[in-house]
């Protein structure tokens, strides 16, 4: 059939479907991937997206996602299906080109400006007026709208905001000026209209570009659901059924490698599910028939048949997203220090410029006169330096954090962490790798020639223990010996021939704990232990956190026997087996009885803790729900990143502190002589842009603080 009756035949209830194809890697792969799903009866369209890695397929109802994987697989493609995510919104995109606008008219206006401070008079000054209205008026129209449709709304009912003065001097500010160039007057102020404006947008940029850091701990958590899977009707027919078709009592059919899509209980089969994103525990739990198990965990081993018990919103999975988003929600207590301390700034600069308005009315001044004076007044009291004082500072501090491997996500965070006294560990993925590490006295009792043997099975697989293997060899300079007829058995390991004898790699008879046991036809077989490594550096960074007056101390939902031997390594007191509630639950207990609490943890069960703490902290290696629930998440191994975000944090609200005080003292200095008339509007623009400069230089500072 060709492309275009292929086209003819998909009807309009036509469905879209995404694949993440991570191996796709240039544009010879986007053609076969194409190719292949476009040759698919039913398949309308298919189109790549290399910078994403995904390809979205346009198809027929009866063309399952199970058949696209596995025409992608038959091509060399490993590929699973991926929600259609809308896309976010950001907090910098409406301010991006209002800000460029400003700076770009400022400029511009500002060598019009040159000239008529040199001097120029008459017919030049006259023309520089006017080639600067026609720069400026629109350009200020065009930057103010955010303030000035943020100002409207408020008054609109009844009520007033920062920028509703800001609004107020800009409009008349460029009035006057208007009517200073039509009147061949000698002043105009559009350059320190827009310099205002500029300034005002270079704080609201630096403000939502942290905020834009900030992602939904809670969409990340949802997203660990299965978009769908395969369901084994009351005949023996399976069919492929999206997650929210589900109901309970249907049968789903999971396949090694797959995520659950809903809640149930095990009917036939027996295989291992990874359960650290809902329980922490680093080591794959059995399952067999009547082993209850929960949606988002993953099926390690062996096909299983599972009776769905529960789905959508009562699942396991959507009450930790609830405990999150409840978590969440308490956060808004911690207003922004700028929030704090501008609160009354509307009002009192309302009042200030009426004043000093009806004074020089009363002076005999005339209204021309004193609308200019009470005009410099708003503009010499615009807080600029105040609205400046916490984004600049967060984002200098942030930046230097990010050359330390350290990404704030969200800068109020830094004000929250500076005040932790308190902070709770996760043990597994936090305090330890949160991988497998092979034993090294088990390692070095290999020879070198059983070593290479092990390198090249393990090297078939994609196993963690097999991956760990890889890793450590790998580091010792070991090579891979040359093996054939390499077969993997899921749940039992990999088998091959080595120069003719058989050699395997797998599961142990017998062995507690993590281990692989390897085998040579003829020879002893040798078990190689493996254990979760405490992180480089934890012994100094838990020091340097009790230097910090930070008292630490474990919460995992780890085993009791996995927790203490940590406990007994670090010599921290610990709670162990915690599930997501009992953590988030332990982390309030101590909020309420006055200590500012942090979180360092990295799975899924840690998401609500996370989003509780006063502030919180992942590795780069922890689980997308753990990443998006934390504030900050550190991308190296060492631990010494936990105490250097506090140290930063700290010095950070320093630097805040000062910034409000340069601020303020700025205000007590300028704002008399703009109420005495000393000031005119372009003076005010450029004193308060000098004041922005101050705090800005004060804040670079923080660059050097992460040493």
């Amino acid at each position: 059939m060709t492309v275009a009756a292929r086209l003819r035949a998909v009807p309009d209830d036509a469905v879209h479907t995404v694949l993440a194809v991570p191996g796709m890697h240039c544009a010879g792969c986007m053609g076969k991937v194409e190719r292949a799903l476009a040759a698919l009866d039913g398949v309308a369209s298919a189109r790549t997206n290399l910078t994403a890695r995904t390809v979205e397929v346009t198809h027929a109802p009866e063309v399952e996602p199970p058949t696209l994987v596995a025409t992608l697989a038959a091509t060399g493609f490993e590929a699973q299906p991926r929600e259609i995510e809308a896309e976010p919104v950001s907090a910098v995109r409406p301010l991006l080109a209002p800000l460029g606008v400003a700076a770009f008219a400022c400029m511009n206006v500002m060598l019009m400006s040159v000239s008529v401070w040199s001097g120029a008079d008459g017919t030049t000054r006259s023309l520089f007026h006017w080639v600067s209205a026609m720069i400026g008026v629109p350009a200020i129209v065009y930057a103010g709208r955010p303030f000035f449709a943020s100002a409207w709304k408020v008054l609109r009912h009844g009520k007033t905001n920062m920028d509703v003065p800001i609004s107020i001097g800009v409009t008349i500010a460029t009035g006057l000026s208007f009517y200073e160039t039509l009147t061949g007057g000698a002043e105009a102020w559009f350059d320190g209209v827009l310099m205002l404006l500029m300034f005002l947008l270079a704080g609201r940029v630096l403000d939502a570009m942290m905020r834009d850091r900030a992602r939904s701990g809670v969409d990340a958590l949802l997203r660990q659901v299965a978009s769908g899977t395969m369901v084994v009707e009351a005949d023996g027919a399976t069919r492929w059924l999206d997650t929210k078709s589900l109901q309970p009592g249907m049968l789903m059919r999971v396949a090694a490698g797959e995520r659950l899509a809903a809640d149930g209980e095990v009917l036939r089969g027996t295989t291992r599910f990874d359960q650290s994103l809902l329980t922490g525990e680093s080591a794959p739990v059995e399952a067999a028939p009547g082993t209850v198990v929960h949606a988002g965990t993953l099926n390690v081993d062996a096909p299983v048949d599972v009776r769905v018990t529960a789905i959508g919103q009562d699942t396991a999975l959507s009450e930790i997203a609830r405990l999150m988003e409840a978590a969440g929600q308490s956060r808004s207590k911690f207003v922004r220090i700028a929030d704090r301390a501008s609160r009354l700034y509307a009002p009192a600069v309302h009042t200030l410029a009426a004043l000093t308005f009806a004074g020089w009315m009363i002076a005999g001044a005339g209204v021309y006169q004193s609308l200019v004076i009470a005009i410099a007044v708003l503009i010499i009291t615009c807080p600029c330096a105040l609205g400046l004082a916490v984004p600049v500072a967060q984002v200098v501090a942030a930046g230097a954090l990010l050359k330390r491997g350290i990404l704030v996500k969200d800068g109020s965070a830094l004000e929250r962490m500076a005040e932790v006294n308190r902070i709770l560990l996760d043990k597994t993925g936090t305090l330890t790798l949160g991988r497998p590490v092979p034993d090294e006295v088990a390692l070095g009792a290999l020879t070198e020639a059983q070593g290479s043997v092990v390198m090249a099975l393990a090297s078939h697989s994609r196993h963690p223990l097999s991956l760990g293997l890889v890793q450590a060899l790998g580091a010792r300079g070991v090579r891979a010996a040359v093996v054939e007829d390499v077969r993997e058995e899921a749940g039992q390991g990999i088998t091959a021939r080595w120069n003719g004898l058989a050699v395997a790699l797998g599961r142990p008879a017998s062995s507690q704990g993590m281990a692989t046991a390897f085998r040579i036809e003829g020879d002893a077989v040798r078990v190689i232990p493996f254990a979760d490594r405490l992180r480089p550096d934890a012994d100094e960074a838990l020091a340097q956190l009790k230097a910090l007056n930070v008292d630490p101390s474990i919460l995992s939902g780890d085993s009791v026997p996995a927790v203490a031997a940590v406990a007994r390594a670090t010599g921290l007191t610990a709670q162990a087996a915690a599930s997501p509630a009992d953590k988030q639950e332990a982390l309030q207990r101590l909020q309420r009885v006055g200590w500012k609490v942090m979180m360092a943890g990295d799975g899924l069960n840690d998401g609500p803790a996370l989003a509780a703490a006063n502030a919180s902290i992942a590795p780069g290696s922890a689980s997308d729900v753990g990443r998006q629930a934390a504030d900050m998440v550190f991308t190296g191994d060492s631990l010494l990143a936990v105490p250097r975000a506090i140290r930063v944090s700290r010095a950070t609200m320093r630097v805040v502190r000062q910034n409000f005080a340069l601020a303020i003292g700025y205000n007590v200095l300028a704002v008399p002589l703009a109420i005495l008339g000393h000031v005119t509007p372009l003076i005010a623009a450029v004193a308060m842009s000098t004041s922005s400069l101050i705090v800005v230089a004060n804040s670079l500072r923080l660059a050097g603080e992460t040493k």
